[in-house]
């Protein structure tokens, strides 16, 4: 595991180092005229669906609601560690100020949806990627679950890390390089947040706590 995540970070930082010294590469350009290639109306709205959970407000509310069910079916810690997937957006925040990397230009793609702040990297990639990746995790650690539930939570939460890349680009609030910038910073954060929810745990998975008594 040390040597993927050390190959996740050196991926990270070259990537870093790329978008800083071509800030539209031809790849970039290249890659978002393939994916934007076919174009229309119910497209765009699908589009734009994908990425609403991970706009404000509706990210913190997907948070807070999550976390709330979990609770009341006495989840706790698991809950809790569910309110800290808040801290992607501080965490991309942070990088984007560091890169500084404009957004792409509506002279070299399609803008579907105008957004703010810098463009590298992509937080809701990162979000996606920390948020639905730490669900699927938690649909295998928590006991009492239904199966069925399981599967589509975890199907769901799956679905949306690997549409939101495509959403990304389509809608031209992102290069191909933020989006993976986005993944690769999700999946060491992901990791750190995950080791720390089960490193006290002694391998065994959380039940209930009405379970317990």
């Amino acid at each position: 595991m040390l040597l993927v995540l050390s190959l996740i970070t050196l991926g990270f930082i070259a990537l870093t180092i790329m978008v800083q010294l071509f800030p539209a590469s031809a790849i970039d350009i290249k890659f978002s005229r393939e994916v934007q290639e076919h174009q229309n109306h119910f497209i765009d709205q699908a589009m734009y669906l994908i990425s609403i959970p991970g706009y404000i407000p509706g990210a913190p509310i997907m948070i807070g609601l999550t976390s709330l069910v979990l609770f009341m079916f006495k989840y706790k810690k698991a809950a809790l560690y569910v309110l800290f997937t808040m801290l992607a957006g501080v965490v991309s925040t942070i990088f984007k100020a560091i890169v500084n990397r404009p957004r792409p230009s509506d002279t070299l793609v399609r803008i579907v949806f105008k957004t703010t702040q810098q463009s590298f990297p992509s937080g809701h990639v990162l979000f996606y990627v920390i948020f639905f990746g730490f669900l699927v995790m938690l649909m295998f650690q928590l006991e009492n679950v239904n199966k069925t539930v399981r599967i589509i939570v975890g199907g769901i939460s799956l679905l949306m890390i690997f549409l939101i890349p495509v959403s990304r680009i389509y809608l031209g609030a992102h290069w191909f390089t933020d989006v993976l910038g986005g993944f690769l910073l999700g999946l060491f954060c992901l990791y750190l947040l995950s080791w720390l929810y089960l490193r006290k745990r002694a391998g065994k998975k959380e039940a209930p706590v009405a379970e317990k008594q």
